[in-house]
Parts: structure tokens; C-alpha cells; sequence
């Protein structure tokens, strides 16, 4: 019984802690989504392939997404025409470097400023590096899906209007690319005023009035609420689970190791897959009996590659590039937290 209320203590903590973050991180992805034209951005970014993954990288200080909105928005921009090494900077670091996952991470560990200052500064080395590697490749098509692919390397990207819905079946060969979203003719049946629609052309939106933007705005933050309450709920869960009821000497035995912590820590991130604005939470409940490193690598590699976004990216990339990015992302955040383990400690 004393397990059990502990236990729900634990949950109840985290939840609480960490729901007021999940709502300012839903709303401001929402809002970029349909406020922001990813198309005037494009034409300012640095051609240079590495200051070009270090912009990109540094994009979500101005447009905070976590890891469940940064997809959407590498895919639009992508399909924009943007450098890779800026799309892929912007998927891996934009779910951290955002002001709104910085106070959060700040918050969560006030007494150990350190974390919060190497999981920006790993970040952004990690996806800038990564980003750079993925621009050596000179022909990004063939790492595409089709969709995106057709949507990118097309001449030109025709008007989509909301008022005019006969056009679909006319205009972007990306909304009739995919055969969940055709109608029996082929014709593409997807309406532009749903959120799925919005995330998979080059943003309609902006064609729009603010008033509809606004109800979309709304309908999906209720959406992501909805499915990201749920992570959060489940993460949370976990956590206090496995504080109570995994033996302490086991979770002293892992959690203590130079690499099994690390390890360990990686695992638990990718499978949990919690959003990077209340992930810093759930760290915190670990940071009694793990490394430091290993507090570093679940709060650097999980919102960059976890079991949820494995799934957005593979509507992107094909399933070699997800490998050579998981690949990447999982190799220097373990060097770089089993840095932090032998030398800071």
C-alpha cells in the first residue's frame, strides 16, 4: 500500500508539473502552423552547407515545435526547396532549442544549471554535424518518399485556395500522391480546411482569414492535446512505475554504470517517447540514482529519434535515411554523454 501511494504521488507530481509546458508547447506549434509561411524563410537561409545546418539548427529559438511538430515543418520546408542541411538541422534540434523547452529543462533542473546548458550546446552540435553530413549527399531525392520528392524537385508549387476545392484534384501532384488521401476517382479527396491537410501541402493556410486560421488553430491544439495528453499520461505512468517497482538495487546497478546508465537512459527514451517539452520532468526522476551523462543522453537523443517520431519521419525521409539518422544522432549522444560522465561527472 505504501508502494502504491507513493507510486501515484510520483505520477500525480509529474503530471502536474509538466501539463502547463505541454499546453504552451501545442500552442505555439499550432500557431506556426497556420500563421507562418515557411516559404519567406526559405529565401533568406544561408546557402553554405554548415552555417546552413547551424541556421537551421537554430530556427526553433523563433519557431518553438516539439518533436511531434518539427516533422510536419522540416517536410514543408523540404518541399519548399530548403537546403537539407537546414531541414534536417531544424528536425533534429528544434524539439530542444526552443525557448519554451529551455525554461522547462530549466525549471525541472534549477539546481544543476549544467544540464540544461549541455543539452542546448550537444543539440545543437549534434544536428548541426548531422546536418552537414546529410548535405554531402548531393542528390537528396533519392532519400525522399515519393510524395515529397515530387512535391520538392516540381517546377512550381500551383496557388491552393480554400474557397476553391475543385483545384485539388488539379494542383499539387503531392496531394495526389499518397492513396490514403484519394477519393475513389483518384481524385484527391482531402478537404484543405483539416489539420492533415495543412501538414502535407505548402501551407494553404496562408491564403486564408484569420478567423479560420484561428478555429484551425484551435481544432489543432485540441488534436495534439489530445494524442500528446496521452504520451505525457503514459510517460508519466512509467516513471513512477518504475521508481516503485523495479528494484532499487537494480536501478542503482544501471543507473550508476559509466555506459550501462547511458544505455539504458537512450532506451528508455526512444520507447517512452515523451514529448520534449515535459521530458525534462520525467528526467528528474531519475537524477537521484542515475549519471549525469546518462540525464544528458535521454534528454538530447529522445526528442531527436524516439518510437513516435520514427513513424512522421518515415513519411519524409525512406527507411534508410531514418537509419543513417538514428545512426548518427545515437553515436555522438552517447560519445558526447559518456564524455560528461568520465570528465564533468
Amino acid at each position: 500500500m505504501v508502494q502504491l501511494n507513493t507510486g501515484f504521488t510520483l505520477f500525480f507530481s509529474l503530471l502536474v508539473e509538466a501539463m502547463p509546458f505541454l499546453l504552451i508547447g501545442v500552442a505555439f506549434s499550432s500557431l506556426l502552423l497556420f500563421f507562418v509561411d515557411e516559404r519567406k524563410l526559405v529565401g533568406v537561409l544561408p546557402k553554405n552547407a554548415f552555417l546552413g545546418a547551424l541556421a537551421g539548427s537554430l530556427i526553433g529559438l523563433i519557431f518553438p515545435v516539439c518533436e511531434c511538430g518539427n516533422v510536419p515543418v522540416a517536410r514543408r520546408m523540404l518541399i519548399q526547396g530548403a537546403p537539407t542541411a537546414v531541414s534536417v538541422g531544424f528536425l533534429l534540434a528544434a524539439p530542444t532549442i526552443n525557448p519554451v523547452v529551455f525554461w522547462a529543462t530549466w525549471v525541472a533542473f534549477r539546481g544543476q544549471p549544467e544540464i540544461v546548458f549541455l543539452r542546448v550546446g550537444f543539440t545543437l552540435l549534434i544536428a548541426t554535424t548531422v546536418g552537414w553530413v546529410f548535405s554531402r549527399q548531393g542528390d537528396i531525392g533519392p532519400f525522399l518518399q515519393q510524395s515529397v520528392a515530387r512535391g520538392r524537385f516540381r517546377d512550381r508549387t500551383p496557388e491552393v485556395t480554400a474557397s476553391s476545392s475543385a483545384s485539388l484534384s488539379a494542383t499539387p501532384s503531392l496531394l495526389q500522391g499518397g492513396t490514403f488521401i484519394q477519393g475513389a476517382d483518384g481524385a484527391a479527396a482531402l478537404r484543405l480546411d483539416t489539420p492533415m491537410a495543412q501538414r502535407l501541402v505548402a501551407n494553404p493556410a496562408a491564403a486564408q482569414p484569420v478567423s479560420n486560421r484561428l478555429m484551425l488553430t484551435l481544432e489543432n491544439m485540441v488534436r495534439e492535446l489530445r494524442e500528446l495528453g496521452a504520451v505525457l499520461v503514459m510517460g508519466s505512468a512509467i516513471a513512477a512505475t518504475v521508481q516503485v517497482a523495479v528494484p532499487r538495487e537494480l536501478i542503482l546497478s544501471l543507473g550508476q554504470g559509466m555506459v550501462s546508465s547511458i544505455l539504458a537512459m537512450m532506451v528508455l527514451a526512444a520507447v517512452v517517447s515523451i514529448c520534449s517539452t515535459v521530458d525534462s520532468f520525467f528526467a528528474l526522476s531519475f537524477a537521484a540514482t542515475f549519471t549525469s551523462g546518462s540525464l544528458l543522453a535521454f534528454l538530447i537523443f529522445g526528442p531527436m529519434i524516439d518510437l513516435k517520431n520514427i513513424g512522421l519521419l518515415l513519411t519524409v525521409f525512406k527507411g534508410r535515411a531514418v537509419f543513417y539518422l538514428f545512426a548518427l544522432a545515437a553515436m555522438m549522444s552517447f560519445g558526447l554523454s559518456l564524455f560528461v560522465n568520465l570528465y564533468i561527472g
